[in-house]
């Protein structure tokens, strides 16, 4: 069954959840991001998605000390995946000599694919790609740049890369609670053969619902943040529905 995925979004040292992708629509729920993922863990979780996304605006990671904190204090029990701003592949191995399971490559992905395919054979099992997309199209640099590249187009790019996930965020619904774009995620799972996570827009049981239904098997899971923050999600329930 698929996996739900809580998030920390961290901003200067902070975690927050942004509205749209716009970082001067911050909202601060917690100054203590490694106290956040305990919570987290002793909620039964057994996967964390974690975004620098100071790290995703300068292109380099910002947010590290924060990370580690995160990754001590979960220790064995969580998997730990993380995006923004890893942009080399001496970053890339410098992050998971750290102890994450996997990195996220978001903006490398279209700048560099090249990077992206050297870090999958190199680290086989713990490269995802980060599709950021609005209108349908790919969005880079933090999703402040568009392109005109389509989503599949890009994931069908990663499709014999051995990479192990794409993580697919509709930015048009991120932060606002407005419900996952299911149809348009479903349709990429089921274009590519990489696994798809579901980003961007959880806001209720109801998702969890629609998640656990039997088209969307082919889903590794969806990640949930504010609608967690928020308390619109019954974790154990939740959890309980999944499994």
């Amino acid at each position: 069954m698929p996996h739900l995925f809580p998030a920390i979004d961290l901003k200067d040292g902070q975690c927050v959840r942004l509205k749209l992708g716009h970082m001067d629509q911050a909202t601060v729920y917690n100054d203590d991001p490694a106290a956040q993922a305990r919570t987290f863990r002793d909620q039964g979780f057994a996967h964390l998605h974690v975004v620098d996304l100071n790290g995703a605006f300068e292109g380099r990671s910002v947010n590290g000390s924060a990370v580690d904190a995160i990754l001590a204090a979960v220790g064995d029990d969580v998997r730990v995946q993380l995006g923004g701003g890893i942009r080399s592949l001496d970053a890339v191995e410098g992050w998971l000599a750290r102890g994450l399971s996997r990195v996220i490559l978001g903006t490398v992905a279209v700048r560099r694919p090249d990077l992206v395919r050297e870090a999958a054979r190199l680290f086989p099992g713990r490269i995802a790609v980060g599709i950021d997309a609005r209108g349908g199209k790919v969005a880079v640099e933090g999703w402040a740049e568009a392109s005109e590249l389509e989503v599949t187009t890009l994931a069908r790019a990663f499709e014999d890369a051995g990479v192990s996930a794409i993580i697919y965020t509709d930015i048009d619904r991120d932060g606002i609670l407005a419900g996952i774009n299911w149809p348009a995620t479903i349709d990429l799972a089921n274009t590519v053969r990489i696994p798809v996570i579901a980003s961007g827009g959880l806001a209720s049981m109801a998702d969890i619902e629609r998640l656990a239904a039997p088209d969307a098997a082919v889903l590794e899971g969806a990640i949930s943040g504010r609608a967690l923050y928020d308390g619109r999600i019954d974790v154990a329930e939740a959890l309980r529905i999944l499994r």
